[in-house]
Protein backbone atom coordinates (compact mmCIF):
# COMPACT_ATOMS: atom_id res chain seq x y z
CA UNK A 1 0.00 0.00 0.00
CA UNK A 2 1.67 3.13 -1.15
CA UNK A 3 0.70 5.95 1.47
CA UNK A 4 1.32 9.79 0.46
CA UNK A 5 -0.81 13.18 -0.07
CA UNK A 6 -1.39 14.43 -3.71
CA UNK A 7 -4.20 16.40 -5.17
CA UNK A 8 -6.76 15.42 -7.23
CA UNK A 9 -10.20 17.02 -9.09
CA UNK A 10 -12.58 14.70 -7.80
CA UNK A 11 -16.63 14.96 -9.86
CA UNK A 12 -19.13 14.05 -7.73
CA UNK A 13 -22.87 12.89 -7.97
CA UNK A 14 -25.38 15.29 -6.90
CA UNK A 15 -25.62 13.09 -3.39
CA UNK A 16 -22.05 13.87 -2.90
CA UNK A 17 -19.96 10.47 -2.95
CA UNK A 18 -17.54 10.41 -6.23
CA UNK A 19 -17.96 9.51 -9.67
CA UNK A 20 -14.48 10.67 -11.98
CA UNK A 21 -11.53 11.44 -10.86
CA UNK A 22 -8.37 12.92 -12.67
CA UNK A 23 -5.23 12.12 -11.21
CA UNK A 24 -1.85 12.28 -13.02
CA UNK A 25 -3.05 13.33 -16.35
CA UNK A 26 -5.80 10.25 -16.42
CA UNK A 27 -9.39 10.04 -16.12
CA UNK A 28 -11.12 7.42 -14.01
CA UNK A 29 -13.80 6.23 -13.19
CA UNK A 30 -15.80 4.46 -9.94
CA UNK A 31 -16.46 1.52 -10.64
CA UNK A 32 -17.99 -0.08 -7.50
CA UNK A 33 -20.08 1.52 -4.72
CA UNK A 34 -17.67 3.67 -2.75
CA UNK A 35 -17.17 3.75 0.68
CA UNK A 36 -17.18 6.95 3.20
CA UNK A 37 -15.80 7.23 6.92
CA UNK A 38 -14.08 9.95 9.46
CA UNK A 39 -10.85 9.79 10.87
CA UNK A 40 -9.82 12.10 13.99
CA UNK A 41 -7.21 14.49 12.58
CA UNK A 42 -4.43 15.90 14.93
CA UNK A 43 -5.45 19.58 14.26
CA UNK A 44 -3.68 20.71 17.38
CA UNK A 45 0.16 19.41 15.12
CA UNK A 46 -1.32 21.12 11.98
CA UNK A 47 -2.87 24.53 12.65
CA UNK A 48 -1.53 26.93 15.55
CA UNK A 49 -5.04 27.71 17.26
CA UNK A 50 -8.79 26.41 16.22
CA UNK A 51 -10.97 29.44 15.29
CA UNK A 52 -13.98 30.67 16.97
CA UNK A 53 -16.81 28.09 15.54
CA UNK A 54 -14.59 26.29 13.02
CA UNK A 55 -15.67 22.58 14.57
CA UNK A 56 -16.51 21.24 11.18
CA UNK A 57 -13.87 19.58 9.50
CA UNK A 58 -11.65 20.42 12.04
CA UNK A 59 -11.64 17.35 14.22
CA UNK A 60 -12.55 14.57 11.40
CA UNK A 61 -11.57 14.42 8.08
CA UNK A 62 -14.07 12.90 5.56
CA UNK A 63 -12.84 9.62 3.76
CA UNK A 64 -13.53 7.86 0.72
CA UNK A 65 -12.14 4.10 -0.23
CA UNK A 66 -13.03 4.01 -4.13
CA UNK A 67 -12.65 1.35 -6.78
CA UNK A 68 -11.56 2.59 -10.23
CA UNK A 69 -10.54 1.64 -13.51
CA UNK A 70 -9.16 4.03 -16.18
CA UNK A 71 -9.86 4.26 -19.51
CA UNK A 72 -6.57 2.99 -21.69
CA UNK A 73 -5.38 5.97 -23.48
CA UNK A 74 -3.92 4.23 -26.39
CA UNK A 75 -7.27 1.44 -26.58
CA UNK A 76 -9.94 3.45 -26.20
CA UNK A 77 -13.07 1.23 -24.97
CA UNK A 78 -10.64 -1.07 -22.98
CA UNK A 79 -10.57 -1.01 -19.39
CA UNK A 80 -7.43 -1.40 -16.80
CA UNK A 81 -7.64 -3.57 -13.60
CA UNK A 82 -9.37 -1.87 -10.53
CA UNK A 83 -7.31 0.31 -8.35
CA UNK A 84 -8.49 0.74 -4.79
CA UNK A 85 -7.56 4.27 -3.39
CA UNK A 86 -8.35 6.47 -0.51
CA UNK A 87 -9.17 9.68 -0.98
CA UNK A 88 -10.06 12.79 1.65
CA UNK A 89 -11.87 16.10 1.25
CA UNK A 90 -11.68 19.01 2.71
CA UNK A 91 -14.75 19.63 4.69
CA UNK A 92 -14.42 23.86 4.47
CA UNK A 93 -12.63 23.86 1.14
CA UNK A 94 -13.97 20.95 -0.84
CA UNK A 95 -10.60 20.45 -1.97
CA UNK A 96 -9.76 16.45 -2.75
CA UNK A 97 -5.98 14.87 -1.76
CA UNK A 98 -5.61 11.12 -2.98
CA UNK A 99 -4.30 9.90 0.22
CA UNK A 100 -3.85 5.90 -0.15
CA UNK A 101 -2.97 3.45 -2.90
CA UNK A 102 -4.03 0.26 -1.66
CA UNK A 103 -3.68 -2.41 -5.25
CA UNK A 104 -0.70 -0.51 -6.90
CA UNK A 105 1.99 -2.46 -5.00
CA UNK A 106 0.65 -5.75 -4.67
CA UNK A 107 2.01 -8.65 -6.74
CA UNK A 108 -0.66 -9.76 -9.55
CA UNK A 109 0.85 -13.26 -9.63
CA UNK A 110 1.58 -15.74 -7.02
CA UNK A 111 5.62 -16.13 -7.07
CA UNK A 112 7.19 -18.78 -8.53
CA UNK A 113 8.92 -21.61 -6.73
CA UNK A 114 12.09 -23.99 -7.71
Amino acid sequence: MGIFSEGVEVECAPGGHPLNLLWAGCRYTVCAEPVRWFERRQWWAEEKRAPLGAGKGLVDHEIWRVQVKAEDQRSPGVSQEPLTLDLSRDIGSGRWRLLRIHDALQPRTAPKTA
